[in-house]
């Protein structure tokens, strides 16, 4: 954890600790760097704000230093403020979530667990192709056991990787994991609350608008033109859904 208000980051690790985590502390940018640089971790908190170097430059060169085939790193953004383009700023940067200051420890608890979830879940999906060509069985598109493609969008799901035109794609892991339970279900129509179970992990306490957000993301990522989505598709009065031979 890399936090320059010594309180909150002692606190933050001792109820960590209670749960079973081994966890360092860094009160800097520059000493946070040096830490990252030592060691691999399991989970990196980072405050936004923080002498020498800030969150978001820590955010950005952990993304940018990750090698092929190395484990994903899940990161969980703290920032005092609160408009949204800090938010914005750090997802598309890679961070997986953030928490707003002043945050409650119960809720910091509830997304540290969230994150390790989607992590394990990431892990054994290595293992899973054949449930997931079984899970996908019925997917127009499906292209042997490891890829996803409709148009001109390609989703390799075990090297967790999208492609537009051969192109890639630069998604942060929460935004992968949204694109791919839609596309392993097309024409399936989602609720913001069955997104919110399915993809943010049950007992998640975030809002609904999280899951706008993220798809408003994703169309600028994947769509030509996102005012007139050709993969993403709203339902109006119920929520989304991917394409489907009928659309």
């Amino acid at each position: 954890m890399v936090e320059d208000a010594r309180d909150i980051a002692e606190l933050v690790q001792l109820h960590l600790c209670d749960e079973g985590h081994e966890v360092e502390l860094a009160f800097d940018g520059v000493k946070g760097w040096e830490k990252l640089q030592a060691r691999r971790y399991d989970l990196v908190i980072l405050d936004l704000m923080l002498p020498g170097i800030d969150g978001l430059e820590l955010c950005r060169r952990l993304r940018a230093q990750r090698g092929e085939g190395e484990a994903y790193v899940p990161i969980l953004m703290l920032t005092s403020k609160g408009t949204e383009l800090d938010r914005v700023l750090g997802l598309e940067l890679g961070a997986d979530d953030y928490l707003t200051k002043p945050f409650s420890i119960r809720e910091l608890m509830a997304r540290v667990k969230a994150l390790f979830r989607r992590v394990e879940a990431m892990k054994t999906a290595g293992g899973a192709s054949g449930e997931i060509a079984e899970d996908c069985a019925s997917s127009e598109g499906i292209v042997g056991r490891e890829k996803i493609c409709s148009g001109e969008l390609c989703i390799e799901i075990i090297k967790r990787r999208v492609t537009i035109e051969n192109e890639l794609v630069a998604l942060t892991a929460k935004e992968f994991d949204l694109l791919y339970q839609f596309a392993c279900h097309p024409g399936r129509v989602y609720t913001r609350t069955q997104l919110l179970d399915g993809v943010w992990g049950l007992g998640y306490e975030g809002y609904e608008h999280t899951v706008n957000s993220h798809i408003n993301r994703l169309r600028t990522k994947i769509e030509k033109d996102p005012a007139h989505p050709r993969y993403l598709l709203t339902v109006w009065g119920v929520g989304y859904k991917f394409c489907d031979g009928d659309d």
